[in-house]
């Protein structure tokens, strides 16, 4: 539930803004507090309060204070920073794996199907499909076109910045170029896409609400995860674009038929004689 209000804090209205700043300042405070009390301290209006509370999907103040209750029951950190010094293997289990359970099922709720669906049209008729990932974002990339490649378009990846800039002013008509970014802010790889666009290949973005890369791209796969990415190394941000690069696989894969998932297990298939039995 805070995670969902930090995400959509850009898109709140000023008077919104207040009402959430507050909660995530206070959380504790909102469970027994009556609305009256709440619009004083936020200085909005009561009806503020009542919309701010039907954006989270709920009917009113009292449900969404049922919701906030059962998300501070649980006790599961919003960002990695909060394992402490002191947590030993019993503590830190639960902390990073429940973390991550919870950021990937947001990810799954956040993707549309409409935007998967555009994605998917635009990847099965690109005549050229490139990944652009700098830094960790450069190894989801990576991993990005190398399910790509057995899908029957030519792919690429590039986690150099020098080389996607080439790459990009080099693109063929009806070029793709899905771009991963955990900050989405990264000047390199803004630029990288400036140039994709301006040579006319649609932007497809992994990355952040709100962020430059998603406002430069022509279609944003969400990726709002409760990182911070300047003091945080990107953990469940990893996983998050590991997924929705799985999503689009999988799509695209059905899109193209039989056919091609034939030549999915024949690449498979090949690669048996390389393992050792067992």
């Amino acid at each position: 539930m805070l995670n969902k209000i930090r995400t959509l804090l850009p898109d709140l209205s000023p008077a919104e803004r207040k009402v959430a700043e507050l909660l995530l300042a206070q959380p504790q405070q909102w469970i027994n507090l009556p609305v009256a009390q709440l619009a004083e301290q936020a200085q909005v209006s009561q009806p503020t309060v009542i919309r701010f509370c039907r954006r989270l999907d709920c009917d009113g103040l009292p449900e969404f204070k049922l919701k906030l209750a059962a998300t501070l029951a649980n006790g599961v950190p919003f960002v990695h920073g909060n394992v402490t010094p002191q947590d030993g293997p019993a503590e830190i289990i639960p902390k990073v794996f429940d973390h991550a359970i919870q950021s990937l099922a947001r990810c799954r709720d956040e993707l549309k199907p409409e935007v998967l669906q555009q994605a998917v049209d635009w990847l099965e008729h690109a005549s050229r499909i490139e990944f652009y990932g700098l830094g960790n974002s450069g190894v989801t990339a990576s991993d990005a076109q190398l399910k790509f490649f057995r899908l029957g378009t030519p792919t690429a990846c590039f986690a150099d910045s020098q080389m996607q800039r080439m790459s990009a002013v080099l693109l063929p008509p009806g070029a793709v170029v899905v771009a991963i970014s955990n900050s989405g802010r990264t000047r390199a790889l803004l630029e990288a896409i400036k140039i994709a666009r301006d040579a006319g290949a649609r932007i497809i973005a992994i990355s952040r609400n709100g962020t430059p890369l998603a406002q430069q791209a022509d279609l944003l796969l969400p990726a709002n995860m409760p990182e911070n990415p300047d003091v945080y190394s990107p953990m469940v941000s990893r996983l998050a674009h590991l997924a929705l690069i799985d999503v689009l696989t999988v799509a695209l894969a059905l899109r193209r038929g039989p056919d091609w998932i034939a030549r999915i297990e024949a690449t498979k298939a090949v690669l048996q004689d390389t393992r050792l039995p067992g």
